[in-house]
């Protein structure tokens, strides 16, 4: 055989190999898990052991889709490369995990199911043994299609279903079931608006200016040092409530000390910086990329923090009912237990997490600093703002209701640039073609305030649009083609609705197997 055709195979083979060697790291943590388990609690009970097994398999799975969101942005502006991504996630998850993530998580998921309604140990340890299941096979489902979907929706669901399956219809607080059902809508609402917010002040308060780089010098040090206080403040009361529990206003004042005194250190740094930057909209990206690292760092770490508990927490509840014999309202977490949801989360992500980077940071609209930091800032804000209202959200749906917020903001945006054009040049018509583009040179270095003058003058002096009702619809129609990927909404909106339905059934269906197995 020739090496040409050894080259051929060589190269139709890395696919398969690739896929090979990330399905063995993956069975050799499980395998680890299943070794340590086993020698451990073998002699106490089998099914702790498989609870430890299919935790690590949850683990992973929330590694590979919900992490994507922290870092996806960033990933998508190229303010990170996906190996850099992937281990400043991995390290800042688990170090979360590890450092903050608590030690006491509640054995019912958000309340949901009455614990009274499953107060035999056993019934207990085959119900969350359902929905730890359920969730992670339908995390892993979603991951291999490409849509993000929110881990504690998938947990929820698994706990709502097998919950059902084990108690009735009437073991379930369906005001709970409500209250999750209503983030579906006010999470990505949420992070659409005040992302494309941020994005429109940017644009109001630097790219719309004259001068570039010296609007840049000034705002963008006060942009860093919102940056600092949301996301210091979203850490103090979020991220580290299981090292030290404040109250909003003294995590607020905190937050604030600390945007202080990085306004203090950035200023110089940023104006040092802009002076080097041509005038231009382009070079003004670069000063946002090092603040985008550092959100994606920061938000990795809160999210180890808080979403260790949806990988570890029904196995926690597992290990102290079986240990216990009973049914507590709250479960320790072991550190094992702490280590498996750690190690799981940063192995899932390394291996099947670039899929969905990719989808969050390029595939539904196109990326840079200025929307990525956007996208950041309202993830870090609507959290915030949320829990001070009582309102449930999910940092899956803040995320990518951002990313297509600042989507939505640029066809807007587009649309409204190119119609205005097409006004310049109708007034013009029959005019020398050097007076029509030096009144749109005029126009491009005009300031906001100037354009909408120069435009409304326009307007006084010709009332007939350039554009009908049809042409400014398909207008309209050729850049939401261009620049918002409806397939990519539709596919992740679908994905949302059914998580729970469809996490929950399963859970039942695993519940009424498992149960079927287990009893004499």
């Amino acid at each position: 055989m020739t090496l040409k055709y050894l080259n051929v195979i060589d190269d139709a083979t890395e696919p398969g190999r690739r896929e090979l060697f990330r399905f063995g790291i993956a069975l050799v943590f499980i395998i680890g898990i299943l070794l340590y388990t086993g020698a451990r609690f073998g002699d106490v009970s089998f099914l702790l052991v498989v609870a430890g097994i299919v935790g690590g398999y949850m683990a992973m799975n929330i590694g590979a889709n919900d992490v994507a969101n922290n870092v996806g942005p960033a990933v998508g502006a190229r303010a990170l490369t996906m190996a850099g991504a992937i281990l400043i996630a991995a390290v800042c998850e688990a170090a979360g995990a590890l450092i903050a993530g608590g030690d006491v998580v509640g054995t019912i998921r958000n309340g949901i199911i009455a614990p009274d309604a499953v107060a035999a140990a056993d019934v207990f340890v085959w119900l969350m043994l359902a929905a730890m299941l359920a969730g992670a096979l339908w995390l892993n489902i979603a991951t291999a299609v490409g849509a993000p979907i929110s881990t504690t929706h998938s947990i929820v669901g698994g706990v709502l279903g097998a919950g059902v399956a084990a108690g009735g219809w009437s073991v379930v607080d369906w005001v709970k079931v409500g209250q999750i059902a209503a983030s579906w809508i006010i999470s990505p609402l949420f992070g659409g608006i005040i992302a494309a917010a941020f994005l429109l002040l940017i644009k109001r308060t630097i790219t719309y200016k004259t001068d570039v780089t010296e609007a840049a010098a000034r705002v963008v040090p006060l942009l860093i040092a919102a940056m600092t206080w949301a996301f210091s403040t979203y850490l103090v009361l979020k991220g580290l409530k299981h090292v030290v529990r404040l109250g909003f206003l003294p995590a607020l004042a905190i937050g604030l000390a600390l945007a202080v005194g990085v306004l203090a250190l950035s200023r110089p740094l940023v104006a040092r910086a802009a002076r080097a930057l041509p005038n231009d909209k382009r070079s003004v990206n670069r000063l946002f990329t090092v603040p985008l690292i550092f959100a994606a760092a920061l938000l990795s770490f809160s999210h180890g923090a808080n979403d260790v508990a949806n990988a570890v927490g029904p196995l926690a509840a597992i290990h102290d009912a079986v240990l216990a014999g009973a049914v507590g309202h709250e479960a320790r977490i072991p550190p094992w237990i702490m280590l498996v949801g750690a190690i799981g989360i940063a192995i899932g992500l390394a291996l099947y997490g670039p899929r969905l980077i990719r989808t969050v940071g390029s595939e539904i609209t196109d990326m840079d600093q200025m929307r990525a930091f956007s996208i950041a800032m309202a993830a870090a804000t609507t959290v915030l703002v949320a829990s001070q209202l009582g309102l449930p959200v999910s940092s899956t749906h803040i995320a990518v209701g951002g990313v297509f917020g600042v989507g939505f903001l640029r066809e807007y945006i587009k649309s409204s640039h190119v119609n205005m054009l097409l006004e310049i040049r109708h007034h013009h018509q029959g005019a020398d073609q050097g007076v029509v583009e030096e009144f749109l040179g005029h126009y491009e270095k005009a300031t906001l305030e100037q354009k909408a003058a120069m435009l409304a003058d326009l307007k006084r002096q010709s009332a007939v649009s350039p554009l009908s009702p049809a042409e400014r619809k398909m207008l309209k129609k050729a850049y939401r083609k261009a620049l918002v990927k409806r397939t990519a909404l539709l596919k992740i909106v679908a994905a949302w609705l059914i998580t729970l339905p469809v996490s929950g059934l399963m859970a039942a269906l695993l519940y009424f197997t498992i149960r079927g197995m287990l009893l004499p």
